[in-house]
């Protein structure tokens, strides 16, 4: 038996219990994994909610480090013994251990370390994807970020930096705009203060920018369009203000014939080549020490209900583990 969070109703922080499940021996292509540390992501708020549905009950958590204790029949790519960290469906990383799919782990470098290691796998390739992929960069563009002084925002930041990208990136405060600064956001725009579409254009002289990064939603939509040149891209990435509402086609027209598009993390590394290329990427920048992942708040596993608070009401910078 081991010490996991488990819900059985959807609803706030707390309807997550902290109780005794049994983990069992992994079944062909699962691996048991003993978990140094669990990540904390805005995504594990949207299981909680029940705006992404899964059979109840359920674990929650999709993020974590380990080492592997066991493997079931037809496993190869890892063994017991071997150091692992892993973001990927289904949930349930928030517990001292679990048995799961181990398509979805990578092997761990010895430069980094567990707590490193379930802080930054989400929020890193996240950042990877978006950069690498979705609109890729090459240098020398004027990018807007949303959120930059979160976990993936800070990430954000130092890779803009690393690759020549000018980054404006909007934040709650003038603390965390100087975080942001810190880590490499050229811009900074306080959304309580400014108007961030107004500072965007004038930043940019009137041109606007190629491409928004959005894990707000709802509030900043139709502003992250107004943000964007002629032929721009809006990467929706999250809804942490809720999901964007219905709109018209027509509306991307009338900016400049723009692009939409919502992508996730689980479909860009759905094909194990494409994770293992994406933690690669992820990992050589943080051995590199082009990436320094900050780990801001360590909260208890028992606590991850006011983990959850924290989050919701935007308490934290940088990352977040749960520490069994």
């Amino acid at each position: 038996m081991v010490k996991a969070i488990r819900i059985n109703q959807v609803g706030g922080p707390e309807v997550m219990e902290y109780v005794d499940v049994e983990v069992g021996d992994p079944g062909p292509g699962e691996a048991r994994v003993r978990q140094a540390a669990c990540g904390l992501n805005y995504i594990d708020v949207y299981f909680r909610t029940g705006a992404y549905p899964q059979p109840l009950p359920a674990g929650i958590g999709m993020e974590g480090a380990g080492t592997v204790e066991a493997v079931g029949p037809g496993v190869t790519h890892v063994k017991p013994g071997d150091r692992v960290a892993y973001a990927c469906r289904p949930t349930g990383a928030y517990a001292e251990a679990r048995v799961m799919p181990a398509a979805g782990l990578v092997k761990l470098p010895d430069e980094i370390d567990f707590e490193t290691g379930a802080a930054m796998m989400l929020q890193g390739m996240t950042v990877q994807y978006l950069f690498r992929r979705t609109y890729p960069l090459r240098g020398g563009e004027t990018i807007l970020f949303h959120a930059a002084a979160g976990g993936v925002g800070l990430i954000a930041c130092q890779w803009a930096r690393a690759i020549g990208v000018t980054m404006i990136g909007t934040v709650g405060s003038d603390e965390k705009a100087a975080l942001a600064k810190a880590h490499g956001c050229t811009h900074t725009i306080n959304y309580n203060t400014e108007n961030f579409v107004e500072r965007v254009r004038e930043i940019t002289g009137g041109q606007g920018v190629p491409v928004v990064y959005d894990s707000i939603g709802k509030d900043t939509f139709t502003g992250s369009l107004d943000c964007l040149a002629p032929l721009g891209m809006l990467a929706s990435f999250g809804a942490a203000s809720g999901p964007v509402p219905s709109f018209s086609l027509n509306e991307l027209a009338s900016r400049g014939s723009l692009f939409v598009t919502r992508p996730s993390l689980f479909t860009y590394t759905a094909k194990r080549e494409d994770l293992e290329n994406s933690a690669a990427d992820l990992f050589a920048m943080v051995v590199g020490k082009k990436i320094r992942i900050d780990i801001n708040q360590r909260y208890a596993l028992k606590d991850a209900a006011q983990a959850h608070r924290d989050l919701e009401a935007r308490k934290t910078t940088g990352s977040t583990i749960l520490v069994p």
